[in-house]
């Protein structure tokens, strides 16, 4: 029920509306006895499913760091009782809404008041973002106008394109844009081939074999919210044939999909939907496959081979769009056909398709290294006030 509910709000703006309006005016009356506690700090991490991501990296960071000793930090989940171990609140109770406005901060990687409207002024707030926008996003998407992203302090960007998409996409203002990258990926710019090595080992793979990581999008609902599923056109068994001898094949979907139909996963087509650090698979893999998603611009940073399988190109362009024109700005021209990309995988030249990623990197991952150290100094400080 909340799925279809959710759904009826993003596609309908006179729900918008009225959840907006009614919605923040409650929140808001309930903060006027809710004293600000600037030591307090509420985290979330995609919409409250997972406890990763950049929020994850600077929580981690400021907990190594005894100079941030005094601050409390809170996360919030849909389902506390999954993250024991982790002080935490149940999201949309009203413990969460009471902690929310207690709190002097707020770290997400998605919207944190999700379409209301209810931050104080004293309460500063870091969105990290969790990607870049490849597909159209935020109030350029069909039936979205509720995007609102002028109480946001300070927003991470990648590049200069995602200051144009979040300044049309979201309401953001110039002034609040942070220079840093994704504090997640401070990694990825320290990774060397043998700690590719080292992350196939761990995860289990064999060591003869090079590692693809096939990372799609989610595809919206088609039962009014009901499911989220994705039914890529792979022929497990062809994939195979041609594959085998040379590769793996690490399925991650999206955390918004619900369930991947037409694909069966053995020794060969291994799925790591579940796993919860994607840079683990990032920095495993010779080769990412994607089609509309902004994983793309995170594993350019390695300058490893990038190849875009979008089988559902027109239509997806249709329903929902891109910012630019694939085949022109990708490492690669999109593949519409499995046979296309399996082509492509058993003749790619690694060094032509490394300098391609790094073409793509140059523009897209213009900031990064030092993202989590850069947001926590903007947001908060050395500690000591």
């Amino acid at each position: 029920m909340k799925e279809k509910l959710v759904f009826l709000v993003k596609h309908n703006s006179f729900v918008q509306k009225i959840y907006r309006i009614c919605g923040s005016t409650i929140i808001k009356f309930i903060g006027l006895f809710v004293r600000t506690d600037p030591t307090l700090i509420v985290f979330i991490s995609l919409m409250g499913t997972r406890f990763n991501d950049s929020p994850r990296a600077i929580y981690e960071y400021m907990k190594s760091n005894t100079q941030y000793s005094k601050y409390k930090m809170i996360w919030a989940f849909e389902h506390p009782d999954q993250f024991s171990d982790i002080p935490s609140v149940k999201l949309d109770s009203l413990k969460f809404f009471i902690t929310a406005l207690k709190a002097g901060y707020w770290i997400s990687n998605t919207q944190f008041e999700r379409g209301l409207s209810y931050k104080k002024k004293r309460t500063k707030y870091l969105y990290t973002m969790h990607g870049s926008a490849i597909k159209l996003c935020g109030n350029d998407c069909p039936g979205r106008k509720d995007f609102d992203f002028r109480s946001v302090d300070y927003l991470c960007v990648q590049s200069d394109f995602d200051k144009y998409v979040f300044q049309r996409s979201f309401r953001a203002r110039n002034e609040c844009f942070l220079e840093s990258g994704r504090p997640c990926n401070d990694v990825l710019w320290q990774i060397r081939d043998k700690d590719k090595y080292q992350m196939q080992k761990q995860l289990g793979l064999p060591a003869n074999k090079k590692v693809i990581l096939y990372a799609p999008t989610w595809r919206d609902s088609k039962n009014g919210g009901g499911s989220y599923d994705i039914k890529p056109p792979i022929d497990l068994k062809h994939w195979e044939k041609r594959l085998s001898d040379e590769y793996v094949v690490l399925f991650r979907a999206h955390h918004i999909t619900t369930k991947i139909m037409n694909v069966e996963f053995n020794d060969f087509l291994r799925n790591y939907s579940d796993y919860p650090e994607i840079n683990d698979l990032y920095i495993a893999s010779d080769i990412l496959i994607t089609d509309y998603s902004s994983v793309m611009v995170d594993f350019a940073i390695l300058e490893r081979p990038i190849l875009c399988f979008a089988y559902d190109y027109d239509d997806y362009l249709k329903e929902r769009g891109t910012y630019f024109e694939l085949d022109e700005e990708l490492p690669n021209k999109s593949c519409r056909t499995q046979e296309e990309l399996l082509d492509m995988i058993t003749s790619i030249d690694f060094e032509e398709q490394k300098a391609r990623s790094r073409r793509f990197k140059e523009k897209y991952d213009q900031y990064g290294g030092n993202g989590v150290r850069t947001a926590v100094q903007a947001l908060i400080g050395d500690g000591q006030n």
